[in-house]
């Protein structure tokens, strides 16, 4: 394995410590020991404090890029469309020499936490034994994490439990299997459930035992999944072990960690509230990343999706929008002729979170110190489905990296749909679950109805979480449980843009989702003029040909079949009208081998004991 071994870490954090202690009796920060880290509470804080940089959205990299991406850096999600088709899904574009994630960059931080562990594992002069095992469960816990996101990339990976050395044979070890990592992974996070002692955090930005738990079950449920659908593994023996891992780890946090659901700003932003907020709503956000404007860290949500070039004018897609329940609780898809619905009427009346989720009828923001009217744009959208969701609703955000907004790594609300699905898997799931778990999450949307156990599918969300057949398992994998559909249906709602969803599709083997066309908004007819939000004011207009008569505050695109003799990336579905489909010409496959990241080429050419994921060039 291509290891980093940064031999300056001890001597980077004697320095911190150095200039950062009131002890006057310490050594001057140039002769730092390891005793000075080590021996003290306030040695063990100041070098812990350098795993965070380790986690998603830190200060070093705030980039809410992120939120789209995740996990999804290659694929993608179903639910999206982008500027471009990613290259991951393209036959032939995409191979081990583009492949990213196995780097001394990403390495690093797996030998900060090691050499952590390593000087904590047994009991020290000057510090009580709760507080090393408290420690020792923070840097345990970080390292759970790392692995987490390794496998779910890699599958296979080197398992390294100690700090490595220039010298050490292990730089050029094999990967150990998914099974004994994982095994190390779920000793880790028991470890550090069993042993942090911080139980609240006001600032919602370090780990606590509930943040343990919270990983616990996320990680659980992913390999419980992972082995219950992904049958080629020979692992779905031990699926259910996992499952009730996961089960029982979200049931500490409902239970006793005293987190509940926000409602701050009643059922119309108490949603919203928590991607906007400067300060972590604490009574749900977990954990989240807070912006510092003083010391110039802030992320660049608004600039990232209300940019016309810096984004990727990330857009969903109308078939996720169509999962979206009524304010009753019933199927959007149920409407006699909700195919048809202009985007004014389709997007009213609906789950409370679509409002705060897209841009709808309503949606305001301020320029100039004005609230103006603020319809989708389609300079920055191709669908109609323009994302706000971790956007400030002030166009003096949008130009650069200016949002002061925190951005949440954890939410209770996620811990609720982890005990759902994997209580349901086991068959363990009752009413009162049910009530506890998605229906508190859809009554805080606003529902009045689909707050009991579901009894029947609905055929809309059977239909799209059913995907066709795939190479390497053949028929599409049809799911009839009601309660799982409905499950999946309010975990791609409520955590949409939060970073899960590949991982999500990789689990319940769903990658066949990711070639579905990315359609938008109904378009009545050519030449028409469209009010999006209803306000009598003309947004947008659609042609062929030559443009219409120009309206001012009117985005004219034309929609015709070729555009300067190359196939135009947007057309209507039915060519002079019906719903916008972005890049058809672009064909995106899906091979089931793509559920594990190739190993960079490079790193099998420094290290070829490390060998390729199957079917990766």
């Amino acid at each position: 394995m291509k290891y980093s071994v940064n031999v300056c870490v001890l001597f980077l954090y004697a320095l911190v410590l150095g200039s950062c202690s009131k002890n006057l009796d310490q050594k001057p920060q140039a002769t730092a020991t390891n005793s000075a880290i080590f021996s003290s509470e306030q040695g063990l804080k100041l070098y812990s404090a350098s795993f965070y940089d380790a986690l998603p959205f830190t200060a070093a990299n705030p980039s809410t890029g992120e939120a789209v991406r995740g996990d999804d850096q290659y694929a993608g999600a179903d639910f999206g469309a982008r500027n471009s088709a990613p290259t991951y899904l393209q036959d032939g574009a995409f191979n081990s020499r583009q492949a990213t994630g196995w780097s001394t960059t990403n390495w690093t931080p797996l030998r900060n936490f090691n050499y952590f562990i390593a000087n904590l594992g047994a009991p020290r002069t000057g510090i009580t034994e709760p507080i090393r095992l408290n420690y020792l469960g923070i840097a345990r816990c970080f390292r759970a994490w790392f692995y987490y996101s390794m496998v779910q990339k890699f599958g296979n990976v080197p398992w390294v439990g100690k700090p490595l050395e220039v010298s050490d044979s292990s730089l050029y070890a094999t990967r150990n299997d998914r099974t004994l990592v994982m095994d190390s992974i779920l000793a880790d996070l028991n470890f550090a459930a069993a042993n942090i002692s911080a139980t609240t955090d006001a600032t919602s930005s370090q780990i606590t035992k509930w943040v343990a738990y919270g990983l616990k079950s996320r990680i659980c449920l992913f390999e419980g999944t992972f082995r219950k659908y992904q049958t080629n593994y020979n692992l779905a023996s031990t699926a259910n072990t996992w499952l009730q891992n996961a089960a029982s780890a979200a049931k500490a946090v409902m239970d006793s960690s005293g987190l509940a659901l926000s409602t701050a700003g009643g059922t119309s932003s108490a949603y919203r509230n928590l991607f906007i907020s400067a300060s972590p709503i604490s009574s749900e956000v977990m954990l989240s990343v807070v912006m510092n404007q003083s010391l110039s860290v802030m992320n660049d949500a608004n600039w990232y999706f209300t940019s016309a070039t810096y984004g990727s004018r990330y857009s969903f897609t109308r078939d996720f929008i169509n999962t979206y329940l009524t304010a009753a609780g019933t199927p959007f898809t149920d409407i006699p002729g909700h195919d048809t619905l202009p985007f004014a009427k389709e997007t009213v009346g609906r789950d409370a979170r679509l409002a705060q989720t897209i841009r709808t009828p309503g949606y305001t923001r301020i320029s100039s110190n004005k609230t103006v009217a603020a319809p989708p744009v389609f300079s920055y959208t191709y669908t109609g489905y323009q994302p706000i969701k971790w956007c400030l609703d002030d166009v003096y955000y949008d130009a650069a990296s200016n949002n002061t907004n925190s951005l949440s790594l954890m939410r209770y609300a996620e811990i609720l749909l982890n005990y759902a699905e994997a209580a349901r898997e086991l068959g363990t799931l009752t009413a009162g679950d049910w009530t506890k778990t998605v229906g508190a999450i859809r009554a805080r949307a606003g529902l009045t109805g689909g707050l009991t156990l579901p009894t029947t599918v609905d055929p809309y969300i059977q239909s799209y979480y059913s995907p066709v057949a795939s190479e390497d398992y053949g028929a599409g994998l049809t799911i009839s449980d009601p309660v799982l559909l409905e499950i999946r249906r309010e975990r791609g709602i409520e955590l949409c843009l939060e970073g899960f969803r590949f991982a999500d599709l990789t689990r319940w083997r769903l990658g066949t989702l990711l070639q579905r066309s990315w359609n938008g908004m109904y378009v009545p007819a050519l030449n028409q003029l469209m009010d999006l939000n209803g306000d009598g004011v003309m947004d947008v207009c659609f042609y062929q040909g030559t443009q219409p008569s120009n309206v001012s505050g009117v985005t004219y695109i034309n929609v015709s079949p070729t555009l300067n003799g190359t196939t135009n990336p947007m057309l209507l579905s039915n060519g002079t009208y019906g719903e916008i489909h972005w890049l058809d010409n672009v064909k995106r496959t899906w091979h089931d081998y793509k559920y594990l990241y190739p190993i960079p080429y490079s790193e099998i050419l420094l290290n070829s004991n490390l060998g390729q994921n199957p079917k990766w060039q």
